[in-house]
């Protein structure tokens, strides 16, 4: 795949740009847009500039993290703190992202997503009040292992991190995480499944696939 250098603040009005002159794939009155990247690759704050700048273009915007969307402590961690396996498979809620999230802005939703519905750090449900997209809007959600579990994404954008970049941007708490990284990698081959492809090896110099 072809690479083209680009600037951070370019990528995000060419992105802006495609995701306005995106149409929903099903009918749907709502856009769903992917950020998809490891932590180290920063997957938000490519999603918090593109949500401003969408919001510069008159559309109402949603963004949400899958980690928010975390499943309880006692089944992600039943396996053991640091397992790869687990934290590929078993850590995300996606049923939940699914009944709260997609299903909302299906053909004739309601627009009514939750934010989030997990606190890792207190273990309990957040209690967040449910938000209201309304038509026309978009849905911007971050966080990685997004592709490759049918969620109905009317665009998808994919930050790759070569292996060697991927681990010496992961903190060292954190690096037992690396070959889950690997296996999707591997197994859901983001860089295929994605309609834009941002390398960013150097945080500086990202370099981008066009809009394919």
């Amino acid at each position: 795949m072809r690479l083209e250098a680009i600037t951070w603040e370019r990528l995000t009005d060419a992105l802006a740009e495609r995701v306005t002159a995106t149409t929903p794939k099903d009918g749907s009155s709502w856009l769903r847009v992917a950020v998809d990247g490891a932590p180290a690759a920063a997957p938000g704050d490519l999603a918090g500039a593109l949500a401003e700048a969408l919001r510069l273009r008159g559309r109402a915007v949603h963004r949400a993290g899958t980690f928010g969307f975390l499943r309880p402590a006692s089944l992600r961690l039943e396996h053991g703190r640091e397992d790869p396996d687990a934290f590929h498979d078993e850590w995300f809620d996606r049923q939940a992202l699914w009944r709260e999230v997609f299903q909302p802005l299906d053909p004739g939703g309601t627009g009514r997503v939750l934010p989030d519905l997990w606190d890792p750090v207190t273990d309990r449900a957040t209690r967040s009040a449910y938000v209201t997209l309304p038509p026309g809007g978009v849905l911007l959600l971050h966080g990685p292992f997004l592709l490759g579990h049918w969620f109905p994404f009317d665009l998808s954008v994919h930050l790759k991190l070569s292996p060697a970049a991927l681990a010496r941007r992961t903190p060292e708490d954190e690096r037992w995480t690396l070959p889950a990284f690997a296996r999707y990698e591997a197994e859901t081959r983001p860089e295929e499944a994605a309609d834009v492809v941002v390398r960013a090896d150097d945080p500086r110099r990202p370099a981008w696939s066009g809009a394919r």
